[in-house]
């Protein structure tokens, strides 16, 4: 017999059957058992390697079941308009600049401007020390000769400047498409502000990345993944038509390890007859597979475009609906006939309805327990909405770090009543949703967008980073927090046998460096992972000079 049984440690399974167990036996890379040492068979441990946890805190790996991977390792090259980095507009303005003098440098600008634009992520106006959100004229202070364009923390609108307008062809008389809106001044000029389809505008003229290039960025991000306990992912498609499938094979070779369900955005694929998902992709027993389709149906709250069913604070204004009827029923139909899933980012109360009301008259076409549509984001669901989403099955993913990270944007937009009713996780599980965490790194205002442990803190305390109250009636207590970050968020993305420590299920685990379940809450966010192991073998380890 080959295995190890790891003992003399506090491990949280996820199993409601046995919660809790000091010791577990893993063979072939699955638990075959965990419980009470005390009770296990004096033979079955017989010729096992064994593990001395040293009374440590082990919780299965977290799956997020919401975030954009290949957007976020290639984040890590552009400019973070994010604290600690940046504070303002004025420093933002230096960054840009400061990036445009190491490119005339390098001898890329200018005469023998490279074709790279300036690229950079993750502004919020409402973190700016000005309060006010960008413009074009802002980005053309730090350069006006490369194109420059810095996405909002949403992922949903881009300032670009104005060599960028200029080669995109956008002027006072260009349209607003479908779905989206260019932002303009009192005399009809563009100010660089592209709100959600209207974003697309500028995307066939932005340099595309080489793929090995992207492949060794995503096995980066991979090692900086295992470092949070994040076993599992999934991939919630890309700004552009593109198969990440591929670029996830080749990061594998170089050492990225994490199982990822993989969705494509059908705004991109829909008027494409040759687009396919083969049967061999979507086999979700592999490291990668092809999970289902993408959709979204409004914008953000702190952009003011998420669909509301009341308008924005100080406004008549209830934001944007970006997805055609047609889109989504083509959509539907795509995902029946193929048996695959349907993900559609849905923030405000009329857009949730909007899907609800259409998806829940169908029967679930998934096998396996999976849900056959998960709706994302949910800040402001309406009552109907959750008893038709509980009564059909359909799933509700959640990140309860938007609020935590981004509160003065939810107090401008919305006011301090309303806030603290956006997503309200412990009413929707009361009633019967299936629900599961995520962070949709990096569409977040923070400056580690991927990790847990804030994600974690800010569901048990219901409190902003700076200590606003977002509604004490809406949290959960910690192993509820944790159990929707790995067992319902397995469920729902669809890892089979996974994200739970019990028999049969693979065993992708963390340990860390504190007891989760008994800290003061305020604390959670301080926890490290110490190791990591899937299918049993270690696969992270921190070395004692990491903090």
């Amino acid at each position: 017999m080959t295995g190890t049984l790891y003992r003399n440690g506090k491990i949280f399974t996820a199993d409601d059957n046995c919660l809790y167990a000091d010791a577990m036996i893993v063979e072939d890379g699955v638990v075959r058992w965990a419980g009470q040492e005390a009770d296990l068979d004096r033979g079955a441990a017989e010729g096992l390697a064994q593990t001395d946890l040293g009374g440590a805190c082990v919780i299965p790996g977290f799956v997020d079941a919401h975030m954009h991977p290949v957007m976020l390792a290639d984040f890590a090259a552009q400019i973070s308009a994010l604290p600690p980095k940046v504070h303002s507009i004025a420093e933002l303005t230096e960054e840009i600049r400061r990036v445009r003098a190491q490119r005339e440098k390098e001898g890329r600008a200018g005469e023998n401007w490279d074709g790279r634009w300036i690229e950079g992520w993750g502004y919020d106006e409402g973190k700016f020390a000005e309060k006010r959100s960008l413009t074009r004229y802002d980005l053309d202070a730090g350069c006006s000769d490369i194109p420059v364009c810095i996405l909002r923390t949403c992922g949903h609108i881009r300032c670009v400047n104005s060599k960028a307008l200029e080669m995109a062809g956008i002027d006072r008389n260009t349209p607003d498409p479908e779905g989206g809106e260019i932002e303009r001044d009192a005399d009809g000029e563009p100010t660089g502000v592209l709100k959600e389809n209207a974003r697309n505008l500028v995307t066939p003229f932005m340099p595309v990345q080489g793929e090995e290039e992207k492949a060794e960025h995503l096995a980066a991000l991979g090692r900086l993944l295992l470092s949070q306990g994040i076993t599992s992912i999934t991939d919630m498609g890309n700004l552009g038509k593109g198969d990440n499938y591929p670029l996830y094979e080749r990061a594998a070779s170089l050492g990225f390890r994490q199982r990822v369900g993989i969705y494509y955005m059908w705004d991109f694929f829909a008027d494409d007859p040759a687009f396919a998902l083969p049967a061999r992709r979507r086999d979700r027993r592999s490291q990668f597979f092809a999970a289902g389709l993408k959709l979204i149906s409004d914008g953000s709250v702190s952009g003011r475009t998420a669909w509301m069913d009341q308008p924005y604070l100080g406004s008549g204004d209830c934001g944007i609906s970006v997805c055609p009827d047609q889109l989504l029923e083509s959509a539907v139909a795509f995902c029946k006939k193929n048996r695959c899933q349907l993900s559609v980012h849905a923030m405000g109360g009329r857009a949730v309805a909007r899907i609800v009301d259409r998806v829940c008259r169908e029967q679930n076409w998934m096998a396996d327990d999976v849900p056959y549509v998960r709706v994302e984001h949910i800040t402001e669901p309406g009552e109907e909405s959750i008893r038709k989403a509980a009564g059909s099955g359909i799933a509700f993913a959640t990140q309860p770090v938007f609020m935590y990270a981004e509160i003065e944007s939810y107090l401008a937009n919305l006011g301090e009543e309303r806030m603290r009713r956006c997503y309200p996780v412990r009413h929707m599980l009361e009633s019967g949703v299936r629900l599961c965490f995520s962070t949709d790194a990096p569409a977040t205002s923070w400056a580690d967008p991927s990790d847990p442990f804030t994600n974690l803190k800010a569901a048990v305390t219901r409190k902003a980073w700076d200590g606003t109250d977002c509604g004490q009636q809406e949290a959960v207590d910690i192993e509820t927090a944790v159990k929707l970050y790995t067992r319902e968020s397995a469920r729902i993305a669809g890892f089979p046998d996974t994200g739970q420590l019990k028999e049969g299920y693979r065993a992708d685990f963390a340990v860390l460096d504190r007891d989760l379940f008994t800290i003061l809450p305020e604390e959670i966010d301080r926890v490290k992972v110490k190791r990591v192991y899937m299918d049993g073998q270690e696969v992270y380890g921190r070395s004692g000079n990491e903090i």
